[in-house]
Order: structure tokens, then C-alpha cells, then sequence
């Protein structure tokens, strides 16, 4: 099952890991399930499959370490502890990389980048943050006139206590760190729950954990078959202070209404339906590459701009730009150079793209390119690059989140007409506008109610840019000092002088 030593050199094997880490342990679960490859459909090895008692087990541990050490209240050790995590996982990479090409279908391009490398370095920014964070603030005196009493008030900011971090497939490793590190830095302890599609990633972690010797609890992953249930029982329970949750908006729903019983605090990353919004005075050839992302590991993400907003009379020019740039996108083995997009997670999410595909045509949304299974590609869970025109912007495709490489062309009259179409989403989460003039640009994107909006080829992409967004894409935001802020609560001492 690999080495694990205190400078965290492990291995990852591609038979997947039978163990669980818990207390600061690797625990053996009493049974384990098979870990398919989305790129092939076959069985590439084994995860631990958690029960409710390993989960019983990891929540007392990480309620234990919080209460009964100082993991807490003692920043410098926490920071310590937390920088030769770090450094373990830069040691290993490659393993943590591999894990991630291998259940996730990710290309090993985007593995190297934004799906491993960038998040462990990205790491930094959080536990700088921690060094230079100021946990009292004094805001002096005082006089209440009408009780004729003067007090010295202090604001001290404490972590928030025991949090459950229930983590989605689509990028295993970033959204896990974007909430163990902030949560961990802030002094909380951690339960993580990792999605079932791909346990390896979280597990590898674990093992690094072990092996640099964090503290005994303020660390425990949990993988498991079955994601309703464990998670249901992470956020219902009393011990539990924090659920932070990043996943589909109806999964969310039920998350806030579990957590309600014990009224914790429940973050929420949820769907999106991001608009790219091309003004009339845009360079549309150079604009319209960045359509190219929702091919980016085959459209799962909930960020990607799916809908694109063009001028009406620009639509036929928009419409062969597009198809002739769709026919460079590359797809197929995700090991292989130069691939662009791999493969869905699995057989039932393919499934769920190819009938939104097939309902849109029967709502009246014109197929222009793709729509179904590449015929050379007869193992693995792939969706040709597909893209739609949907002059009513009313079909499935251009309301409701698809998450697969589906792009939907929707044509606008003026510009009122363009902000209209695209506030017109239960969702908020990001947008896209291009316009020769930046300060054009800049005021369509205030008028968006999104949480991530990217001007002319900007990217938001930071460790200290917060991410979250508006209506029902969620609550609260992760990354920065806001993704911080969440770990944390809020004490006021006012002392009488």
C-alpha cells in the first residue's frame, strides 16, 4: 500500500488504497468498492468504503482534537504543522497527479496545472494569510451615556470548531484544498468527506497527512460508495460546527435542510449557467476562443461560460467561427499529448448529457455541431463537443446546467436585451464580457448578478480572489480572506473600566 514516512515520500498505487485515515491512523475499512476509470469504463482498482461507524469514529476525532488540544488557539505550531504539509504535497505530485488522470479522466495537461500543481502551490497564499492574521482587534473605550458605563471592547476572531468538508469529482484535489487548508489554517479541525467517483485523490492525501505527522484528529478523509449517506449523517449531527459544500444545487437544498436541525453554518458552492457576453464592438474572432473552455475537461465545471450571447446580426458569423474552431478541440486519451478534453465521470452522467442533448433538439434548439458519442471512442464515457443555437434562450441547454462540453448560442437585440437574457438564470455563479472598450465592458459586468465576472481575457483564478456566487449558486465564498472568514467565529469582551 505504499511507504508512509514523516516526510510524507509516499507512493500512490494504482490498485487504490483499502484504508481510511482517521485519528491520525491508516485504518483498514471493513469493506471497499472498485474505482472505474472514466476513460476506459473499466475497474482500475479499489477504495476504502467508509461505514457509519468509521464516520462516528472521524467525527469523535476531530471533535476530541479540537476541544482537547490546542490545535486551536496555538498558530505558530498549527502553522508549522501545516507548512510541512504542504511541502509533503509538493513532494509528491507526480502520484497525486496520476491519481487524478486516472478516476478523474482529467488530461494530464490540466492534472500538471490547475487541477493539482497550482492548488498545492496556491497552498502558500492560505498559510501566509495565517502568519500575518491578527485574531484581536481593540477597539477601545467606550461611554454609554444612558447607563453612564465606559467599557474597553475587544474583537477576537476564534475558529469556528469541527468542520465537515463534502467534496465534489470534477476537481477532487483543488476544491479539497480549498477547504482543508483555509479551514485547518483558521484552527478548526476536518472531516472530509470525498465524492465516490474519485477516493484516490483524497486518500493520497491522507496518507500524506500521516506520513509528515499532523496532529492525531485535526485531519481525518473518509471515502465511501455511497455519498447520501455519510453525508447526510456529516450534517446532521450535533458535533458537527461547519458543512462546506460544493456540489449540484439540488444536492444543496438538502445539505442546508440537514444542517438546519442543529442550525450550523452551511457553505454552499452549487451550480452555475455562466453567460459569455459578446458587445457589438468585441473582437468576435479572438473573443470567441474562449468558447473553447467548455471542452475544458469535457464541460465539468460549474464556473465554464455555457451560454454565449452574440448580437443578432452577427449570428451566422458567429455560428461558423465556432464550428470551425470546435473541429480543433482534440479529445480521447486523457494521457494522450496534446489532448484537450477527456471523457465525463461516468456512465450515468454521460448518460444525463446525451438526453439533455436529445430533449434541447425536441424543444426546438438547432444542433450545429456534435450531439452525440464519438463513434472512434467506443470504451469510456465520452460526449462529442457540441454546440446548439437557441434563438428563445427558453430549451433545457439554455437554462439549466448541463455539465458536459455543451455550448448554447443565444442571440440578443441591444445591449438591455443582452443583460436581460443573461441575469435571466435561477443561477448566479459567473460570466464572460468582451467589448473593445474596457470601461463598456467593466459597467455590463456590475449590472450582472454573478459572483465571478471575467472582463476581456481576465481570469479570476487567485488564492486570494474569493469564489462563490449569487441566487441559487450558493452561499458564501471560498478562497481569499472571505474563504478564510468561514472557518472563524466572532467574539466580542467588553471590559468595564
Amino acid at each position: 500500500m505504499g511507504v508512509d514516512s514523516r516526510d510524507g515520500n509516499v507512493e500512490q498505487p494504482l490498485y487504490g488504497e483499502a484504508r481510511l485515515y482517521i485519528n491520525g491512523q491508516m485504518q483498514f475499512a471493513d469493506s471497499h468498492y472498485s474505482n472505474i476509470s472514466p476513460a476506459t469504463g473499466k475497474v482500475i482498482g479499489i477504495a476504502a468504503d467508509a461505514s457509519a461507524q468509521d464516520c462516528e469514529a472521524a467525527i469523535v476525532a476531530a471533535r476530541v482534537a479540537f476541544d482537547q488540544t490546542d490545535w486551536s488557539t496555538n498558530h505558530a505550531f498549527r502553522l508549522q504543522c501545516l507548512r510541512r504539509f504542504q511541502r509533503a504535497m509538493l513532494r509528491q505530485l507526480k502520484p497525486l497527479q496520476d491519481a487524478v488522470v486516472a478516476e478523474a479522466g482529467s488530461t494530464r495537461h490540466n492534472a500538471e496545472t490547475v487541477q493539482v500543481n497550482g492548488p498545492v502551490e496556491m497552498a502558500t497564499w492560505c498559510l501566509d494569510y495565517l502568519e500575518q492574521f491578527e485574531w484581536q482587534q481593540d477597539l477601545g473605550e467606550y461611554t454609554l451615556n444612558s447607563l453612564g458605563s465606559t467599557s474597553r471592547r475587544l474583537v477576537c476572531k476564534e475558529a469556528a470548531g469541527v468542520v465537515a468538508a463534502i467534496t465534489p469529482w470534477n476537481f477532487p484535489l483543488q476544491i479539497i484544498l480549498a477547504k482543508v487548508m483555509p479551514a485547518l489554517a483558521a484552527g478548526c479541525t476536518v472531516v472530509l468527506k470525498a465524492a465516490p467517483d474519485t477516493p484516490w485523490s483524497a486518500a493520497l492525501l491522507g496518507r500524506i497527512a500521516h506520513g509528515c505527522g499532523l496532529p492525531a484528529g485535526v485531519f481525518n478523509v473518509l471515502t465511501a460508495n455511497n455519498a447520501k449517506t455519510l453525508g447526510g449523517l456529516l450534517c446532521r449531527d450535533p458535533r458537527i460546527d461547519v458543512v462546506s459544500f460544493t456540489g449540484s444545487t439540488a444536492v444543496g437544498k438538502q445539505v442546508m435542510s440537514d444542517a438546519s436541525g442543529s442550525v450550523k453554518r452551511v457553505f454552499l458552492e452549487l451550480g452555475g449557467k455562466s453567460p459569455h457576453i459578446l458587445l457589438d464592438d468585441a473582437d468576435f474572432s479572438s473573443a470567441l476562443l474562449n468558447c473553447l473552455a467548455v471542452c475544458f475537461h469535457a464541460g465539468q465545471g460549474c464556473v465554464i461560460a455555457t451560454r454565449v450571447l452574440v448580437p443578432q446580426q452577427r449570428l451566422e458569423e458567429v455560428e461558423g467561427l465556432l464550428c470551425s474552431y470546435f473541429d480543433f478541440i482534440s479529445y480521447g486519451d486523457p494521457e494522450a499529448p496534446g489532448a484537450i478534453m477527456g471523457p465525463l465521470i461516468n456512465e450515468r452522467q454521460r448518460q444525463r448529457v446525451l438526453s439533455m442533448i436529445e430533449q434541447a433538439k425536441q424543444e426546438g434548439a438547432r444542433l450545429i455541431k456534435g450531439g452525440g458519442t464519438p463513434d472512434e471512442l467506443l470504451q469510456g464515457f465520452y460526449v462529442q463537443p457540441t454546440i446548439f443555437v437557441d434563438e428563445t434562450a427558453t430549451t433545457c441547454v439554455a437554462r439549466e446546467e448541463v455539465f458536459g462540453p455543451v455550448l448554447t448560442i443565444i442571440p440578443y437585440t441591444d445591449e438591455a436585451d443582452a443583460l436581460r437574457i443573461a441575469n435571466d438564470s435561477q443561477y448566479g455563479l459567473g460570466a464572460v464580457v468582451n467589448s473593445a472598450d474596457e470601461a463598456r465592458a467593466i459597467a455590463f459586468a456590475r449590472g450582472i448578478r454573478a459572483g465571478i465576472v471575467n472582463v476581456n481575457n481576465g481570469n479570476f483564478l487567485a488564492p486570494d480572489v474569493p469564489f462563490g456566487g449569487y441566487k441559487q449558486s450558493g452561499i458564501g465564498r471560498e478562497m481569499g480572506a472571505e474563504g478564510f472568514a468561514e472557518y472563524l467565529e466572532t467574539k466580542t469582551i467588553a471590559i468595564g473600566a
